[in-house]
């Protein structure tokens, strides 16, 4: 039997998964991540070499644990956090550690870009406002503050870029990644080249650019040593996490929408033809299906806020969760199910990195919004999980004002294994949520981007028919749905109100 193996390069570890002719999951193994490096406030780093060694641990691991051999993998597919900033010099060695997607330093590059080439010149280029999480703007950080580093910059590479020239040599990219470089003509699916030269940016060392079922090159001998994969394999050009990700849960075709609760938080859909907000609240990218586009809302601190919340507050539950041998989120959600809908007005601002979807705006600061002597932990708990979701809504309505008919929202990543954060969702944004037999997400959709560049299928919405099964239905609750409803109207008045704070409170950091 053959089998297609697909590797997300995510935040918090590297995963390796194997998929059958079937779509069937044969096993998948993460490894994990250092920590990020947060040098300063609101700045995100990590070393690509750790994402190297998961991803050979990770792969090694999987073909271990299902006992297929290198002689059945039929084809890589790769799946990767967006927008990272990857350096190298001429040797191929990386500079510096990368910038990734979540660092807000580049106030002052994006100011900048939009004063040199003018809002209107990077909208009609890129199809999206110019936004501090970009890539354009941390380059231009790393040219105004390390000099020295930019002048030996040979090539730029997002992160699961890096992985692929790691297993292959080659340097590529594919265009639904590229787009969230903001150096991408997202309509003409090619590097913005009007845009790059007024920025004074060297084309030359931005990678070729495929679409992503497109094959990019083959497992490389010194990389076949490292993972165990055989000479040769293909590797396509895969996607970035969240086209990936929407691959992996079927949003190939108009009237379906993802939801993707990692790290940050993703609202997802496609559009058969290029259309986006026009005060850039969403972005505009060209999705992994070929021909086609997707607009996507982000809230940045979505299972991020409740990670801090556990790393932070919760370490008796970490405790406990690991004397009974279960996920420490399991327990946090239980005790966040303790308390009422809508956390007896108590709010949750998820604010943590700054927030894209809808404010745009990197100096926002997260935390909680009527505290009184009465809340619990189990309350503040519950309160995260629904401040989450109130942010999420905010991205559904603007997608849905695109002209989406959002009849049903598919949920993964680690947040929709919750069975409680789902009702929550359901009842929040007032349509049904369903989860697939595949709760891979990104790592699965990469394997079926390699089936099809490979021949297994002949498109992406035939994979996508034939191996994604619907599992699980959640209907919004009819009482939890009259809360939120109401609890939603007053988290959107908390942004505007504090708006004016926040840059004297960034301003203190």
């Amino acid at each position: 039997m053959k089998y297609w193996l697909g590797l997300d390069i995510g935040t918090g570890g590297s995963r390796a998964l194997l998929v059958d002719e079937d779509g069937l999951v044969a096993g998948g193994v993460t490894a994990p991540h250092e920590d990020m490096r947060m040098p300063k406030p609101l700045w995100a780093e990590q070393y690509p070499e750790n994402w190297w060694r998961a991803a050979q641990q990770a792969i090694r691991g999987v073909l271990q644990e299902t006992g297929v051999g290198s002689d059945n993998v039929a084809a890589v597919g790769l799946s990767g956090q967006m927008h990272g900033l990857v350096l190298l010099d001429q040797n191929d060695e990386v500079l510096r550690p990368a910038i990734i997607w979540c660092d807000q330093r580049c106030q002052d590059q994006v100011d900048w870009i939009n004063a040199t080439a003018g809002a209107e010149m990077v909208l009609e280029q890129t199809a999206n406002p110019m936004l501090t999480g970009f890539t354009a703007p941390k380059l231009l950080w790393v040219r105004d503050h390390e000099p020295g580093v930019y002048e030996k910059v040979r090539h730029v590479l997002l992160p699961k870029d890096y992985i692929r020239f790691r297993l292959t040599g080659e340097f590529a990219g594919d265009v639904s990644d590229s787009s969230g470089t903001a150096l991408f003509d997202v309509v003409k699916r090619r590097w913005a080249g009007p845009l790059i030269e007024k920025l004074g940016i060297e084309r030359s060392i931005l990678p070729a650019v495929f679409e992503s079922t497109e094959v990019t090159g083959v497992i490389s001998d010194s990389a076949s040593e490292r993972t165990g994969l055989n000479a040769g394999t293909p590797v396509v050009a895969g996607a970035g996490d969240q086209a990936a990700s929407a691959v992996g849960n079927g949003i190939v075709e108009p009237g379906l929408v993802s939801l993707t609760i990692g790290t940050s938080g993703v609202v997802f859909s496609q559009l058969d033809e290029v259309g986006y907000d026009p005060r850039g609240r969403v972005h505009t990218f060209c999705h992994a299906v070929p021909g086609k586009w997707h607009v996507m809302g982000v809230t940045q601190g979505a299972g991020l806020s409740l990670q801090w919340f556990r790393n932070q507050l919760a370490g008796d539950l970490v405790a406990e969760a690991g004397r009974r041998g279960v996920d420490p989120y399991e327990l946090l959600t239980e005790e966040a199910a303790e308390a009422p809908a809508g956390s007896e007005g108590l709010f949750w601002l998820p604010y943590l990195m700054g927030e894209r979807t809808p404010h745009l705006d990197a100096q926002a600061r997260g935390g909680w919004i009527g505290l009184t002597a009465r809340h619990t932990r189990a309350h503040m708990a519950r309160s995260v999980v629904e401040g989450v979701s109130y942010s999420l809504k905010d991205c559904l309505e603007i997608v849905k004002s695109l002209g989406v008919d959002a009849t049903q929202v598919r949920a993964s990543g680690g947040g929709a294994r919750s069975v409680f954060w789902r009702r929550v969702l359901a009842a929040t944004l007032d349509v049904p949520i369903v989860t697939l037999e595949s709760q891979e997400g990104s790592a699965y959709g990469a394997a079926v981007l390699a089936m099809v560049g490979s021949g297994g299928f002949g498109s992406v919405e035939e994979a996508c028919r034939t191996v994604i099964q619907e599992s699980s239905r959640v209907e919004p609750d009819a009482d939890w749905r009259t809360r939120y409803a109401e609890g939603y109207k007053m988290f959107q008045n908390l942004y505007p109100a504090l708006r004016p704070l926040f840059p004297g409170m960034a301003a203190g950091s």
